[in-house]
């Protein structure tokens, strides 16, 4: 099968390659690239037992990306799934209070990005390559916490790169801000901005559509791309641990084959739950994929009344990689529940740009059948991570707290539901130490460096993984700071465009 990628937005059908998608991240018209057709996984479901991780990939990601040769997409996955993960599982499957926890934070940033975005710079430097690409590629992104670092991870010093990433300066925690200022490689580039991660993204996808830009950027040598979930060489290399999560729990024992399960999933810009629906698209048997969210419930609205609303208060809580109002992946789904309608895709995303909402018709709404919305308030999020604690001497950090609150709500309301739920873990709990600390209600001496590291350390016997020791010796290397309408002159002035 030879998939060609089209806009979620472009009533005429263009297409272009897997390679041309991944090097162009958004398409011109502004719209999200999909897949003209989503293959069926061909092996069968009792083959997940035996397949590693890298083999299992293979197998998801070849028909998606498929103007790369085998000898290509097998030296990608070589490359991104080695040693810079801490398992060779890359992302093992754990049993805690009756639930299943998808533990994704065990590469070199700790958190699920890194599943993707260790593999997305190989797949974009051999897109350059069999593109005969002569521009050095700019990533430009925006983070809401954990994106940039493991963007800036992956892209450190790879040849003919460089790496922009602009993340709100008060929206993050601690330990991510230190992780993305202490970032090593003269090509990365980390800037703080006065606002909000969807003020960040918004300018992001400006800076993106400026035509005299990308005209002065062409004349410099430079092109743009990206690095968000919005790119598909982000978003599908997501779907390959929803297969792997289903193969460990058949070689558990605790499901048998064809059996339909559950994935609770912390969501904020709507890529990995997205990846998960894709998996189902595919043939994996998921019942009901959880969307949860956290008080920035805007996805959790949508769902249950059929209104994206935006125009609502921006908090920012205790997982702030889910601080999130403008879910850009979300515009995907919406072309597939509409039928894959490209004008009714457009004006509803038109209608969000200029008044902040848009309502979907009765026809998009019963087609949402494959999910469940819940959120968790800051107190529910606190309360399930010493729920955890308590019974299992478990720790989870507030992300996927989130997640498990919203399953545990989920079994209560659907108590005819028996089937095994897992949990997407998308992070360590030393990303969030603070607020893991406060929810155990455990002290630490914030006079001391590091003490809530060690605090934490102590008190939960967690193993120290190598990302956070190294942090403790790190020096900041990055200081910029602009307002948001600054950002555009910041991008120009790291190319050097003035």
């Amino acid at each position: 099968m030879n998939i060609l990628y089209k806009s979620t937005r472009d009533k005429n059908g263009q297409t272009v390659t897997a390679s041309q998608a991944i090097l162009q991240g958004l398409s011109p018209d502004g719209g999200l690239y999909v897949p003209d057709a989503i293959p069926k996984f061909k092996l069968p479901l009792s083959s997940l037992k035996q397949l590693s991780y890298q083999e299992l990939a293979y197998h998801i990601l070849q028909p998606f990306f498929s103007d790369f040769s085998e000898q290509e997409l097998k030296k990608c996955l070589a490359n991104a799934y080695d040693s810079t993960f801490t398992t060779p599982q890359i992302a093992p499957l754990t049993y805690h209070a009756g639930n299943a926890y998808l533990e994704l934070f065990h590469g070199p940033t700790i958190a699920f990005k890194d599943v993707a975005l260790q593999l997305l710079p190989q797949l974009m430097t051999t897109a350059a390559r069999k593109n005969k690409l002569q521009e050095e590629i700019v990533i430009l992104t925006a983070t809401s916490g954990d994106t940039g670092k493991a963007a800036m991870a992956g892209f450190a010093d790879v040849p003919n790169t460089k790496i922009i990433v602009f993340y709100p300066k008060d929206g993050v925690s601690p330990i991510q801000e230190r992780q993305m200022l202490t970032q090593q490689g003269d090509n990365t580039f980390v800037v703080g901005i006065k606002g909000n991660f969807d003020d960040a993204q918004t300018k992001v996808k400006q800076i993106f559509s400026d035509s005299d830009l990308n005209t002065a950027l062409k004349q410099a040598g430079y092109r743009f791309s990206s690095a968000n979930s919005i790119n598909i060489g982000r978003l599908f290399p997501q779907i390959v641990y929803y297969f792997y999560a289903y193969g460990q729990l058949l070689a558990a024992g605790k499901i048998k084959e064809g059996e339909t399960v559950n994935f609770s999933v912390p969501t904020g810009n709507f890529g990995n739950i997205l990846a998960g629906y894709f998996a189902k698209k595919m043939g994996l048997p998921i019942n009901k994929l959880l969307c949860a969210s956290n008080r920035n419930n805007v996805l959790t609205d949508f769902f249950n009344e059929g209104i994206y609303n935006k125009n609502r208060p921006f908090y920012v809580t205790s997982s702030p990689s889910m601080d999130i109002l403008v879910s850009s992946n979300l515009e995907r789904l919406l072309f597939y529940i509409s039928g894959e309608d490209p004008v009714k895709t457009a004006s509803l995303m038109a209608k969000l740009t200029s008044t902040g909402k848009y309502q979907i018709d009765s026809m998009m709404r019963s087609q949402l059948t494959d999910f469940y919305a819940a959120s968790a308030t800051e107190k529910q999020t606190e309360q399930e991570i010493k729920r955890l604690f308590t019974t299992d001497q478990t720790t989870i950090d507030p992300h996927t707290a989130v997640a498990s609150y919203v399953a545990q709500k989920y079994h209560h309301e659907e108590r005819i539901d028996q089937r095994q739920t897992i949990i997407v873990s998308t992070a360590s709990p030393y990303k969030f130490p603070h607020f893991v600390l406060s929810a155990l209600q455990l002290k630490y001496d914030s006079q001391k460096p590091f003490g809530v590291i060690n605090a934490l350390h102590s008190n939960t016997k967690i193993p120290l993984p190598q990302a956070i020791e190294e942090l403790m010796h790190l020096p900041l290397k990055h200081h910029c700071e602009v307002a948001p309408a600054e950002m555009k002159n910041a991008v120009k002035e790291i190319l050097n465009l003035f």
